[in-house]
């Protein structure tokens, strides 16, 4: 197969552009890098059509790699046929190539094979090639004790099972059943016997039906979960006519096998014996592929769901070098507290104790007040966990308090500062510090530049994703990595602030070397240059190449190592400026001038249009960042946890995660909300990322409430309001008898919780 022609197809673009691209990866060049600075070599391909051709070329050389075993396997055998050779170069999946490559797989000694060895494929050959002879008659031929054929029956079941094995492993029977099946299968589930109180969770696939092509991802894996976990049979239909299907599918084995019924005295056993095939042989092995299919494809959108909600959440609006203060709120263990400078330098910590048992209220809040008065503080960050509401409370009585204290309050997600804290990196960076206190750190610093502090963190612990520990977790880590990848190069690093957690996210560096950096940093002070990364060991060439353009030196010798402009393109800034007669520092920011400027008149047989547009757009705002201005959410005050709620009430909170049926958003009761799909807005949605994103700022409407099971629903739609919800959407408190939920009421609230759960 033509790896080139194959992706230059399914991208729409001109095979040039595929193998020079190809060629780039092939040498080490990373997607951001080729996305960014090498445009005139891939004809303009953006990082998502990147990100697809280097999958893709993955999974075709793998096939190709594969394809070659096969032929070689089959050629040993002495049984590669040019149709068969043809046919194998022709399958564009693995799937099909496996089909074909099925019977000549080494298997274990089969009963076909058995058969085979007492000398019963002539019989099986004849009764399928002459259909007038009475298998019996000439099945008592093929009797021979020796071989262990005793009867006409024995002889008449070894042909049959070498018959059955033949058509099981027809690559064509196959790919045209499995096709029939997965367009008209039902998937349908049942609770185990008597673990109906232990599955309560999945108590909406007890009895459960649905097509199997048409079942969200969300609802299969907690499907597969519920299978996994022992609390649910799942069985597959071929159609919703089960017995029907059965038939219809034997028909197709016959129809294979050119069975006719023409009362001919071979038609009646070879139906009966391409029905056993279909139901012992083929059913089996498409229920197994069917499933696999189910499950990876669930996989890879649960995958692609969880990549979309992190690359929001890395790119959300950071609130800038300002001193902040953290607070991990806590209870009985009190609230951690921590102040870093602005640019993210531990200063000082303490714990406060103003919740039960102590209650130390007024002077936890003396406490806050003297530090953010030591320290300046700018911002207060808040852990949105248990205590997160009375932590917030006691940040606005500090506010109340010292008036003249200037300051603001902002409550941010802690998700995954707990694996943070505990980390190695933690350790390293903190070796001294309580852990309890290092969490408190890491919420301060999330405010200050959310991307710098999430790279610390394995993505899969962050929690935005859905079944994201049911899915294949290489599959999901690559993605993940891609995601962070590109995160961190679109923004670029500051090369004299950043982490080694951030720098080796940086196109072209590893962790060592991100180590080496650091290093030098520290023994030689601030990089002055760009030019002075060279001298850092490990660095060389191939590496520099690949990250001096993500790499920003802040106020150092040339304007432009601040920039996104690669320096190897300095030179085309050099003629702009021989032209132009100005200088370096009065191009910048100057967009009336730089938009007269025609690009064309500055290329070159190295740089072309794309890149020398890019950099004028860069001398207009050098290294600016593609992240939306900082906004934060009020939480409304009195509302602090779920019981506190009353339906219709319209309320201020920010998206933590979007699924495929919804977005969960938190409004600060320390329990999410679901908006249902059906509820993200007065128009249709097909997918809710087109309506709101992970960190997202979004006023609702409270639809329902379920405090006993801690469920809440709300609504986007502008149309709701407390006299137009139904009266059956009625608040519900433990341990009240309540009425059945409605079916309008189900729309909302059940159905949406059950299956979903992401929780």
């Amino acid at each position: 197969m033509d790896v080139i022609a194959r992706i230059a197809q399914e991208l729409a673009v001109r095979p040039q552009q595929v193998s020079a691209t190809v060629a780039l990866l092939d040498e080490g060049a990373t997607v951001p890098f080729i996305a960014r600075y090498r445009k005139e070599v891939t004809g303009n391909l953006d990082d998502t059509q990147l990100r697809f051709l280097a999958e893709r070329l993955d999974y075709l050389r793998e096939l190709n790699a594969r394809r070659d075993t096969v032929l070689n396997s089959i050629s040993t055998q002495g049984k590669l046929t040019p149709e068969l050779e043809r046919a194998i170069n022709d399958a564009d999946t693995k799937t099909l190539l496996e089909d074909l490559y099925l019977p000549y797989k080494p298997k274990r000694r089969t009963k076909a094979q058995i058969a085979r060895e007492a000398g019963l494929q002539p019989l099986a050959d004849t009764l399928l090639a002459d259909r007038n002879l009475i298998p019996e008659q000439i099945a008592a031929q093929f009797i021979d004790a020796e071989k262990g054929i005793l009867d006409t029956a024995s002889a008449l079941e070894g042909a049959r099972q070498i018959i059955m094995e033949q058509v099981s492993e027809n690559a064509e029977v196959l790919a045209e059943l499995r096709e029939r099946v997965w367009h008209q299968g039902i998937v349908h589930s049942t609770v185990v016997a008597g673990k109906e109180a232990e599955a309560a969770k999945f108590k909406d696939y007890f009895d459960y039906s649905e097509a199997i092509h048409k079942i969200p991802s969300h609802r299969a894996l907690a499907l597969l979960r519920g299978r996994n976990e022992d609390l649910l049979n799942i069985t597959l239909k071929p159609a919703v006519d089960d017995q029907l299907a059965h038939e219809q599918c034997a028909q197709v084995v016959s129809r294979h096998l050119q069975i006719k019924d023409t009362q001919k005295p071979a038609d009646a056993w070879l139906s009966e014996t391409a029905r056993l095939a279909w139901k012992i042989k083929l059913f089996t092995r498409i229920d197994v592929d069917l499933k696999l299919k189910l499950r990876e494809a669930s996989e890879l959108e649960s995958i692609r769901v969880f990549a979309s909600n992190l690359k929001d959440l890395l790119l959300a609006a950071p609130a800038g070098a300002k001193t902040t203060m953290g607070l991990d709120p806590g209870i009985r263990t009190g609230v951690k507290v921590a102040v870093v400078d602005q640019t993210g330098k531990l200063l000082d910590t303490t714990t406060i104790y103003p919740h039960p048992p102590r209650q130390q209220w007024n002077e936890s809040i003396a406490s806050l007040a003297k530090l953010i008065k030591q320290h300046q503080v700018q911002l207060v960050s808040i852990g949105n966990g248990t205590g997160s509401r009375e932590t917030d409370t006691l940040v606005a009585d500090v506010m109340k308090q010292y008036s003249d204290l200037k300051f603001t309050k902002i409550t941010v997600s802690e998700a995954g500062a707990s694996v943070y804290s505990a980390s190695e990196l933690a350790a390293k960076e903190f070796p001294d510090l309580d852990v309890s206190i290092r969490g408190a750190v890491s919420i301060a610093r999330r405010l200050q530049d959310p991307l710098a502090e999430l790279v610390k963190i394995d993505p899969k612990s962050i929690g935005v994703g859905q079944y994201q520990h049911d899915v294949n977790q290489v599959q999901l880590a690559r993605g993940l990595d891609a995601v962070v990848e590109d995160c961190v190069n679109a923004v670029g690093v500051d090369v004299n602030t950043a982490s080694v957690a951030l720098l080796k996210q940086v196109s072209g560096l590893s962790a060592s070397v991100s180590e080496n950096i650091v290093a030098f940093r520290n023994e030689n002070g601030a990089f002055k240059n760009r030019k002075q990364l060279k001298k850092v060991p490990r660095l060389g060439d191939k590496a520099y190449e690949q990250a001096a353009g993500f790499l920003r030196v802040m106020n150092g010798d040339n304007p432009l190592d601040a920039s996104a402009v690669h320096p190897e393109a300095y030179p085309v800034v050099e003629a702009i400026i021989s032209q132009t007669h100005k200088s370096i520092r009065d191009l910048i920011g100057q967009s009336q001038f730089l938009r007269q400027l025609n690009p064309a008149n500055f290329t070159n047989e190295q740089f072309g249009l794309p890149t020398v547009t890019d950099i004028l757009q860069e001398l207009e705002k050098p290294g600016r960042d593609p992240r939306p201005e900082f906004k934060s959410v009020e939480f409304q005050a009195g509302i602090e946890k779920i019981s506190d709620l009353k339906v219709g009430m319209k309320l201020a909170g920010v998206v933590t995660n979007v699924a495929n049926f919804g977005a969960f958003v938190d409004i600060g009761v320390h329990q999410d909300g679901l908006i249902h799909i059906s509820h993200l807005s007065d128009s249709f949605v097909k997918d809710p990322r087109d309506a709101v994103k992970t960190g997202e700022l979004v006023k609702v409407t409270v639809m329902e409430v379920d405090v006993e099971r801690k469920r809440i629903a709300l609504s986007m739609k502008t149309a709701v309001n407390t006299n137009e919800i139904k009266p059956e959407f009625t608040q519900r408190q433990p341990n009240n008898k309540q009425p059945k939920p409605t079916v309008a009421l189900q729309g909302v609230m059940g159905n949406a919780f059950a299956k979903a759960l992401i929780k």
